[in-house]
């Protein structure tokens, strides 16, 4: 599902002229498999977010190679990378990044939009999955109007409408509280094993990355330890 060759990225500070080079990742190589659940953990600073944000192709390496589903994405320009994920991709934050003047429904709706989806097609795409995740009761109401854990249910609705096979997640029951955060690692759970979803999370969390099948520890922008590959659900 992903392959990534040699990565590395650097950070250019200072003012012109007196720039200098701050490296964060180094010579990073990993695959991620299909219908795995991986964890990439580290302390804050230890490059995690930049990698999934390389991955998501929000930044561009500085060295290496990015592949993802067999296409080698890390020289897409913006137009191609923004149409690979709206294909390929869905995302989960910590932060949910709903759109607070869009109902549950239209924020899950969204995608279907910009892929050109009839409305009937959309009102039965977005009901049904809405039901599946126990939401849809909620679904004309406002961000706002909602709890932290049915916030993110809504944004892991958004990111399954187009039915990636891939799906990022930075840092997903960070703003949950422990109730919460044992449902949605459970809903994920659940999405991996019925229907082979692959999840990338980045989690400094041990309750999130005991869920994962294989755990990838970063430390000063590499590499530090990587579990042993346990049972991957096809």
């Amino acid at each position: 599902m992903i392959r990534i060759e040699q990565l590395s990225h650097e950070f250019r500070i200072g003012k012109k002229g007196r720039e200098r080079s701050v490296p964060v990742l180094q010579h990073i190589d990993l695959e991620v498999g299909a219908g795995e659940i991986v964890a990439i953990v580290g302390r804050s600073g230890s490059g995690k977010s930049t990698l999934l944000n390389l991955i998501a192709g929000y930044m561009a390496p500085s060295e290496g190679e990015i592949w993802i589903q067999d296409t080698r994405v890390s020289h897409f320009n913006e137009g191609q990378w923004a149409n690979f994920r709206l294909e390929h991709m869905g995302f989960v934050f910590q932060s949910f990044q709903l759109i607070p003047s869009m109902t549950a429904f239209e924020n899950v709706e969204l995608p279907l939009t910009l892929k050109g989806w009839t409305e009937p097609k959309r009102k039965q795409k977005v009901d049904e999955l809405l039901q599946r995740l126990g939401m849809l009761e909620y679904a004309e109401h406002y961000p706002g109007e909602l709890s932290g854990g049915q916030q993110q249910r809504i944004s892991i609705a958004r990111a399954l409408v187009l039915e990636p096979r891939l799906i990022l997640a930075d840092e997903p029951t960070g703003s949950l509280d422990t109730e919460n955060e044992l449902q949605i690692l459970q809903l994920i759970r659940e999405l991996n094993e019925q229907h082979g979803i692959t999840f990338l999370m980045i989690t400094h969390d041990e309750q999130v990355a005991s869920i994962a099948h294989r755990t990838v520890l970063l430390k000063n922008g590499q590499i530090a330890g990587l579990t042993e590959e346990q049972e991957v659900i096809s």
